[in-house]
């Protein structure tokens, strides 16, 4: 059961505006760039991410139907953090079984109490 999409729209035009200067300090954090699927307008979004395989994992908590996750797909994207920017070139979603020995112990209590099941293995290119 993902978050209800109402709170990624509160997130979006309100939350992600303020907590994004205040984040970027943090272990975990990343910055996913996207272009809009209708509007091509650029957009940003805060996240966090685990290193995986030579990826990132993100855990999506609003589901498959993440705007951002449908974005990248559609469009490609990149990812910021710590400064360097990274192209994404794949993005497969993932069970949590799947990504459960690649997260923190307190995501994993997080993701069942929160009943959120999926998770995007971003790829991403050498900087």
């Amino acid at each position: 059961m993902a978050l209800p999409h109402s709170i990624a729209r509160f997130n979006r035009r309100v939350t992600n505006r303020w907590i994004e200067p205040c984040m970027r300090r943090t272990d975990g954090y990343l910055v996913v760039r996207h272009l809009g699927r209708r509007t091509g307008n650029a957009r940003s979004t805060p996240l966090y991410g685990f290193e995986s395989d030579g990826g990132l994992l993100v855990v999506l908590t609003y589901g498959t139907r993440a705007d951002w996750l449908r974005n990248v797909r559609a469009g490609g994207g990149s990812v910021e953090r710590d400064g360097i920017v990274q192209a994404i070139i794949g993005v497969e979603v993932i069970d949590r079984t799947v990504a459960r020995p690649s997260l923190p112990w307190i995501v994993r209590l997080a993701l069942g109490v929160f009943g959120v099941h999926d998770l995007a293995r971003l790829t991403l290119e050498h900087p």
